[in-house]
């Protein structure tokens, strides 16, 4: 039976284009999928703490002299884990922040990151070798060749790298691009690259949930 682990990152409750995706991905996949498991985290609704001393200092003390302090990060570190861990799909849903992740998002990779366990060196796996990863990315402006902040875009390539020390091998990037268009009026002229962008990842999802 299929599991996908669902992240979910915007901030935003209603009218997200990143939340809208990802559902749209989840239903075909379970469309596809019908005696499939889905996790959901919503990253917005249940933020993960910012990695701190305790939940490091826990990492080399034994479980039995933890403080109450430690004791409460590697609980919470360790319900982030096990979801990753026992997921065989992922899904992230991401809006770009600042030419970037969410700071929720950002949380979550550094507590699901733990060297000897989730990253290993080869010949050993890391968690998510043979697993399947895919990655909605939305963006409000452009950072496509040619653009003028070309080169500014650190969501997909820095979420590419994490992926890929976590040993996905099986990765689809889906960007849509200028979903501020609609919105802004200063970008209105933009709405047919918008209009065009999101038809391809409605598509690209379509396909990549069917598998």
């Amino acid at each position: 039976m299929s599991h996908l682990l669902h992240v979910d990152a915007s901030l935003a409750r209603e009218g997200s284009t990143s939340r809208n995706l990802g559902g749209a991905f989840v239903a075909a996949w379970q469309s596809a999928h019908p005696d499939g498991t889905v996790t959901y985290r919503d990253l917005a609704l249940t933020p993960p703490a910012h990695l701190d001393w305790e939940a490091i200092s826990a990492a080399s003390i034994p479980a039995q002299r933890h403080t109450p302090a430690q004791a409460e990060s590697v609980k919470a570190r360790e319900e982030l884990i096990v979801e990753l861990e026992t997921a065989d799909e992922l899904l992230l849903s991401l809006p770009m922040y600042n030419f970037s992740v969410p700071s929720a998002f950002k949380a979550w990779v550094d507590q699901v990151i733990v060297v000897g366990r989730t990253l290993r060196q080869p010949p050993e796996f890391s968690v998510l070798a043979g697993k399947r990863a895919t990655v909605i990315a939305t963006q409000g402006g452009s950072y496509a060749p040619g653009t003028p902040r070309e080169g500014w875009d650190h969501q997909l390539p820095y979420v590419a790298h994490v992926l890929e020390a976590l040993g996905a091998a099986d990765v689809e990037l889906i960007r849509v691009e200028m979903t501020l268009a609609p919105v802004n009026p200063a970008l209105a002229s933009f709405t047919e690259v918008y209009e065009s962008s999101l038809a391809a990842g409605e598509a690209a999802i379509r396909s990549r949930a069917a598998v």
